[in-house]
């Protein structure tokens, strides 16, 4: 039962720190900017750790290297940890189970994403937030808008996403799997 609690603990807190790494990152990409108390949430728990991967890693192409790198190492920090819990740890393990968290971490976040902004939609499409969600799945939903048309005036396309991001975990994690 220790193992169970120590691994959750540590799973916990490394969700929640790789999951604003890789929204920090995701943010640099889109070219957003977080509303300022959320901004200052997102750069106050992260800078630790990215400013000095920034000496080591500058941006190139405009891309916040530092901040994905910090994600990686994050998730095999974790991982590395929850192996050594369960004195299972493995160099091969280690590898495959980070990459597949990695995936698992990126496509969550969408999903994450999109959900938020269809309850933004439902229930306060006008909330502070809600430019700021849409403008961090505009990539995403972009596409789909030219292809899946409206119905009744009801946009389909984060549901088709979601059953796209579904279905590519999926793959994902079955050719992941297959590594080991």
């Amino acid at each position: 039962m220790l193992t169970s609690i120590l691994t959750l603990i540590v799973d916990t807190i490394a969700s929640v720190l790789g999951g604003v790494l890789l929204l920090r990152f995701w943010m640099q990409v889109v070219r957003v900017r977080p509303p300022t108390s959320l901004g200052q949430f997102i750069f106050q728990l992260t800078d630790w750790l990215v400013r000095p991967l920034r000496r080591l890693l500058p941006g190139v192409g405009g891309y916040d290297w530092a901040s994905l790198i910090g994600a990686v190492l994050i998730i095999v920090l974790s991982i590395a940890i929850d192996l050594a819990i369960a004195s299972r740890l493995a160099p091969d393990f280690l590898v495959v189970l980070s990459l597949l968290r990695l995936c698992e971490w990126i496509f969550y976040g969408f999903i994450g994403l999109l959900i938020i902004e269809a309850i933004f939609s439902w229930v306060n499409p006008h909330a502070p937030l809600a430019p700021f969600i849409r403008a961090l799945n505009d990539p995403l939903l972009r596409p789909l808008r030219r292809v899946v048309p409206l119905v009744g005036n009801i946009d389909l396309s984060p549901l088709v996403a979601l059953i796209l991001l579904q279905i590519a975990m999926m793959v994902a994690r079955a050719v992941i799997t297959s590594l080991l």
